[in-house]
C-alpha cells in the first residue's frame, strides 16, 4: 500500500476504523499498528500520531462510544464500517480538542472513502444530534459503571468481588493516559546527569524510585537524548519495583524466567553484578532482549525454553534467586494496551493459572535452599496474584511467603500495588524456599 500524499483528517478517520475494525476481529493493537505503519513508511508523523490516539481512544472508551451512539439511532448500522466510522467520530467529539464542525465535516466525506456514499445524512445527523443533547446523554449512559469506565461486565463484576472499596479507582485508572516513565541506565550516567541532559533538550521530568524519571510530556523514545547510547529504558515505575523486591547481591546466580522483551533483566544487571540467565519460551522475543542487552552494555546467557517445563528448566541448573513474571491477563496494564479488555475472555484467568501453578511448581525445583522466587504478574485479577501464591503455600513445608522491602511513596495491598497516575497495577510475592 502507498502512502497518500493527500493525507487528512479524513483519511486519519478512515485508518482509525479500519485498524479498530481488525482489534475488534481478534487481533493484537500492536501488531494491527506495526503493520500498518509498514504499509505506510511515508506517514508524516503528525498522522501517525493522530491515527494511534484515535484507535487507542475508542478502545479506551468503546462501551460508552458504542452506548451514545446506540440512544441516538433507531437500530444498529448493518455495515461494521459504519459502526466503526462513528465509534471514531464520537471519540473525536467527547475527548479530543478538534473543533466539533471540522470532525462532522470530515466524517461525512469519509462516508465516501469507506463506499457508504448513502450513509452522509445520518452520519452528519447523529453526530450533530451528539453534540446538542450530549449532557443528557451522558448522564443517562453513565450510571452504568460497565460503560461509564467501559470495561465488559465479566470484567467490572470480578473487580467488585476482588477490590469491594477500591474497584472504581481500578476502572478508572485504566482510561487514562499513561504516564511515559524512563528507568536510567546507572551503569553508563547518572540520574541526575540524565535530567539534566533532559532539560538542555527541554524536556521536564520528574524523579520516582531510584533510577526513574516520568517525562512531563511523553515523545517518541527515539528523539530522547542517548537513546543509542543506551542512557535509559522505557520502563513503567510499577515494574521497577522487581528489582527493589528480589533481594539481589552481587556473585548471585540468576534466573529472569519469562524474560522477553528483556526490562526487568537489564534492570537487575544495571543495579548487580550478577550471573543472570534470561529464559523465554519464544526465541523470536529472545533476539528483543539480545537487542536491549546490547544497546545497554549488557550481558546475560539466553536461554529458550518453556519455565513449565520441569525437565528443561532443570537443564539450566540452580539458582539462588528466580524472577517469575509469569503470563497473565495483562489486566493491570489496560491503559497502555486497550485491547485487553476486549480480546481477554473470563475462561483466560483459568487457563493462565493452571499454566502460573505449572510454571511456578517446575520453577521451584531450581531455586537452591535458602534462595528467593519473586512472583510477579501485570494483572489486578486475585485469582492470579494473592490466590495463586495461596494455593502454592498450601501443605508446602519448604516454603515461606516473605515480607517485602519498604518501598518509600509505594504501599502494596497484599501484594498488589494498585494503579495510579504514576504507575501501573502490578503484584508481588517473595517466597524464600526454607
Amino acid at each position: 500500500m502507498k502512502p497518500d500524499p493527500d493525507h487528512g483528517l479524513t483519511q486519519d478517520q478512515c485508518a482509525a476504523s479500519r485498524l479498530l475494525r481488525k482489534v475488534l476481529s481478534g487481533s493484537n493493537l500492536d501488531a494491527v499498528l506495526a503493520d500498518y505503519w509498514r504499509s505506510q513508511p511515508g506517514l508524516p508523523a503528525r498522522h501517525r500520531g493522530a491515527i494511534q490516539d484515535l484507535t487507542y481512544g475508542c478502545l479506551r472508551h468503546l462501551s460508552r462510544l458504542d452506548a451514545l451512539i446506540a440512544c441516538l439511532q433507531k437500530r444498529s448500522p448493518a455495515q461494521v464500517e459504519l459502526r466503526d466510522l462513528l465509534r471514531v467520530a464520537a471519540y473525536q467529539l467527547l475527548y479530543t480538542q478538534v473543533k466539533p464542525h471540522v470532525v462532522v465535516d470530515q466524517a461525512v466525506s469519509a462516508c465516501d472513502r469507506l463506499q457508504l456514499p448513502r450513509a452522509r445524512g445520518f452520519v452528519n445527523a447523529l453526530l450533530r444530534n451528539l453534540l446538542r443533547q450530549r449532557t443528557a446523554l451522558e448522564a443517562a449512559v453513565d450510571a452504568d459503571p460497565a460503560v461509564r469506565y467501559s470495561y465488559p461486565q465479566w470484567w467490572v463484576d470480578r473487580l467488585q468481588k476482588d477490590w469491594p472499596q477500591q474497584w472504581r479507582g481500578f476502572l478508572d485508572a485504566g482510561g487514562q493516559h499513561p504516564p511515559m516513565t524512563l528507568r536510567v541506565n546507572v551503569r553508563r550516567i547518572t540520574r541526575e546527569d540524565y535530567r539534566r541532559r533532559l532539560h538542555e533538550a527541554g524536556l521536564a521530568a520528574q524523579e520516582i524510585l531510584t533510577e526513574g524519571l516520568i517525562l512531563d510530556k511523553a515523545c517518541a523514545v527515539q528523539t530522547l537524548p542517548g537513546f543509542r547510547e543506551g542512557f535509559f529504558s522505557v520502563q513503567d515505575a510499577g515494574a521497577q519495583l522487581a528489582e527493589h523486591f528480589l533481594d539481589l547481591q552481587d556473585g548471585q546466580r540468576v534466573l529472569d524466567a519469562c524474560a522477553a522483551p528483556g526490562g526487568k533483566s537489564c534492570h537487575l544487571l544495571e543495579k548487580h553484578d550478577v550471573d543472570l540467565v534470561a529464559a523465554d519460551i519464544d526465541s523470536e522475543r529472545l533476539q528483543k532482549v539480545r537487542e536491549n542487552l546490547d544497546r545497554l552494555g549488557l550481558s546475560a546467557q539466553l536461554m529458550a525454553g518453556d519455565a513449565a517445563d520441569r525437565k528443561g528448566v532443570a537443564a539450566w541448573g540452580s539458582f539462588d534467586r528466580i524472577l517469575a513474571d509469569v503470563p497473565c491477563t495483562a489486566s493491570g496494564v489496560v491503559r497502555r494496551h486497550p485491547d485487553i479488555k476486549w480480546l481477554r475472555q473470563p475462561r483466560d484467568i483459568d487457563i493462565l493459572g493452571r499454566r502460573q501453578q505449572a510454571i511456578l511448581a517446575a520453577l521451584w525445583q531450581s531455586l537452591n535452599r535458602g534462595g528467593k522466587l519473586l512472583y510477579a504478574t501485570c494483572s489486578v485479577f486475585a485469582d492470579e496474584n494473592r490466590r495463586q501464591v495461596d494455593c502454592f503455600l498450601n501443605g508446602r513445608s519448604d516454603a515461606r511467603l516473605c515480607a517485602l522491602p519498604a518501598v518509600p511513596g509505594y504501599s502494596l495491598e497484599q501484594g498488589q500495588l494498585l494503579p495510579d497516575p504514576q504507575h501501573d497495577g502490578f503484584f508481588y510475592a517473595l517466597l524464600e524456599k526454607t
